[in-house]
């Protein structure tokens, strides 16, 4: 049971550090093995400080100093920062293998959706880094923020439960379609529910050919033929979902707030924020759902 932060990290500690016993080998750096911070400390920390929003080094190195019990010594941030990019694919490898401790296979119905990444504020992408342009960062604009954003969209496929299954990260003008032309295939035989971005007739027939995925995606209102009215209303509540979880991400995991200066980094803070999202909802499951409240409590709170 967890009745206060410290057993939230050690119950994440234990999850986390029993699957990097399993991976470690894949992952092994020359030289010797860090002696103050493991590396499974080390993704911990790193994951429990996306869950309380502790977004730059600087805040997460002063409030891990509360927790010296947990872990007595940390890396200095700009250590701190490198290991954790050296150590991303190990992360996201954690978060795959949770997906099959959550044994998400038998969910036969998804979500397919996107939300923005910004890196700049709009106002200075004038004099961003070259870094962003030479990893195709661009303006692009946010339907639902109804903003223009510099930077990236996360294109994220989950469950009706709300477990992400897979990500993938493009330019801000990415077209959604194309990403679910690629994307999709990976999940054959399931129905995956879509908003208007997704509508295009080929597409749809190509993936269930192709890979028997169903793509039902809302339709626009000056459509010919538009979805039967109790399908729509089926599809936009379990569209609620993906708003669910998009708020989780934003508000929860600041992930539109990563801090990161470079593209590598931003993809280590986001697999670290998809990682906690996902471990957190299998000690949702793990505990019971009466626990939820209190873990949501101690990692989030206001």
């Amino acid at each position: 049971m967890i009745h206060d932060f410290e057993d939230f990290v050690t119950w994440m500690f234990v999850i986390i550090d029993d699957i990097w016993q399993q991976i470690a080998p894949r992952y092994r750096r020359p030289g010797p093995a860090p002696t103050t911070c493991s590396d499974s400390e080390l993704i911990t920390v790193a994951v429990v400080s996306d869950c309380r929003s502790w977004t730059t080094e600087t805040q997460l190195v002063q409030e891990w100093q509360r927790y010296q019990s947990l872990i007595p010594r940390l890396p200095e941030r700009s250590r701190f920062n490198r290991r954790r990019r050296n150590l991303m694919g190990a992360i996201n490898q954690i978060r795959q293998i949770v997906l099959t401790m959550r044994d998400v296979a038998q969910d036969a119905h998804g979500v397919i959706d996107s939300l923005p990444i910004p890196v700049v504020s709009l106002h200075v992408a004038s004099r961003r880094s070259r870094e962003w342009d030479a990893h195709d960062a661009d303006v692009g604009y946010c339907a639902s923020k109804k903003q223009y954003v510099f930077g990236y969209r996360l294109h994220l496929v989950m469950t009706l439960g709300g477990v992400i299954l897979d990500v993938v990260l493009t330019p801000a003008t990415g077209d959604e379609r194309e990403v679910a032309a690629a994307l999709l295939p990976a999940f054959p035989d399931r129905t995956i529910l879509g908003d208007k971005g997704y509508v295009r007739a080929p597409l749809a027939e190509q993936l269930d050919t192709q890979s028997g995925v169903q793509l039902i995606a809302l339709r626009r209102t000056n459509q010919r033929t538009p979805l039967p009215r109790a399908l729509t209303d089926l599809i936009e509540r379990f569209r609620q979902i993906v708003e669910t979880v998009n708020s989780q991400l934003t508000e929860q995991f600041s992930i539109d707030e990563t801090g990161a200066h470079s593209f590598w980094g931003l993809c280590a803070r986001l697999y670290t924020k998809l990682t906690a999202h996902t471990l957190c909802l299998y000690l949702n499951r793990f505990l019971g759902n009466p626990n939820w409240l209190q873990i949501k409590a101690l990692a989030f709170p206001n």
